[in-house]
């Protein structure tokens, strides 16, 4: 496969402590692979729920060297289907590209392979995310009808003290940040929604 590595120096690893080859290591750098659907979903759906950056991902994954090094009996018995996958580019380190290719290269194994194999065994993790995003829409409804109480509230206080009555205005901005926070945990549970559909092959 054709490797695009296009380097990305990250200008905020420049201490001082740290040494030159430790800095080439981390930088960013762009290596595209042909993944099946379901690979690179579970990419995004890791990131996205855990909040954490698609080339922490793999760092985490492909700095393993052990993990890498056991991959390739693994696939021995194992055939990679190369149909119908898709062609994706990523931003990883420099170290974990380095880990791959040699470890492609030592065994023979398919750097696509690797990848994908090595993205399924944290499957696990998503199905455990999986029922986690259950149990948040059921506590979001549970948030979105304490809210609606709140607001009935304020219109009560309003009515009985007056809009500018000072225990009347403590509440209402109490309520405008009841808001936010609901917005913000319904905006994160909307771009979780993708974790429902996904089928792992």
């Amino acid at each position: 496969m054709k490797k695009t590595d296009e380097i990305q120096i990250d200008m905020n690893m420049s201490g001082s402590n740290s040494s030159t080859l430790d800095l080439r290591g981390r930088q960013s750098v762009r290596a595209t692979f042909r993944l099946s659907e379901a690979c690179i979903d579970a990419i995004s759906i890791l990131s996205a729920q855990l909040g954490i950056k698609q080339k922490s991902i793999f760092d985490h994954l492909l700095e393993n060297s052990q993990v890498l090094k056991n991959m390739p009996r693994e696939l021995e018995n194992t055939k990679f289907d190369r149909h119908e996958r898709i062609q994706k580019t990523f931003v990883i380190s420099r170290r974990s590209l380095s880990f791959l290719d040699s470890i492609s290269s030592k065994h023979n194994a398919p750097r696509d392979a690797l990848v994908e194999y090595s993205v399924r065994r944290l499957l696990p993790i998503i199905a455990k995310e999986r029922k986690k995003h259950e149990k948040r829409k059921d506590i979001l409804t549970e948030i979105s009808d304490h809210f609606e109480k709140g607001r009935k509230l304020l219109s009560k206080a309003e009515e009985m003290l007056g809009t500018d009555d000072q225990v009347v205005n403590n509440l209402r901005t109490a309520m405008s940040v009841y808001e936010n926070v609901l917005n913000d945990i319904s905006g994160f549970i909307e771009r979780g929604k993708i974790i429902e559909k996904f089928q792992p092959e």
